[in-house]
């Protein structure tokens, strides 16, 4: 009898430990997916300045666009809060991606070669961007599946 009751409770206790190595490995792997998030959003911030000054050099009168993807930029590595940040990346990208239009009015800014590819790089990182979000998604809907 005593012998089940020490069988039994290792069994709960290896079961336990199971779990919780399971739930950390879990957790582990949402921050790796949020550290990919993290990447791709710093190479889009290391290519936002050489955008404004591509698109700069076309479209001088553009500064009210320039000067809000500049101040986004600064404001969204500054962040304090995961919320606050999300909201200034959506606004730095859809404000990126006025810049890029910008290209249907400046014949010249379009025949650029230095803006063609960093419009390439952009299209780029968004791509890895959306990807990144996707598996960091899958990666908390596991965790929280689990925690359930």
């Amino acid at each position: 009898m005593l012998i089940a009751v020490i069988v039994a409770g290792l069994a709960l206790l290896l079961g336990a430990i199971v779990i919780f190595n399971r739930l950390v490995a879990e957790r582990n792997q949402m921050r790796a997916a949020w550290s990919d998030i993290d990447v791709q959003l710093m190479r889009r911030h290391d290519l936002t300045p050489q955008l404004v000054t591509a698109v700069k050099a076309y479209a001088d009168h553009e500064r009210a666009t320039l000067t809000t993807v500049s101040e986004l930029r600064t404001r969204a590595e500054a962040a304090a809060g995961l919320a606050d940040r999300a909201r200034l990346e959506d606004e730095l990208g859809r404000q990126i991606e006025r810049l890029l239009a910008l290209q249907e009015s400046y014949p010249d800014l379009k025949a650029s070669e230095n803006f063609l590819q960093l419009q390439r790089d952009l299209v780029a990182i968004e791509d890895h961007l959306q990807y990144a979000r996707r598996y960091y998604n899958g990666a908390v809907r596991q965790l929280n599946t689990r925690i359930e």
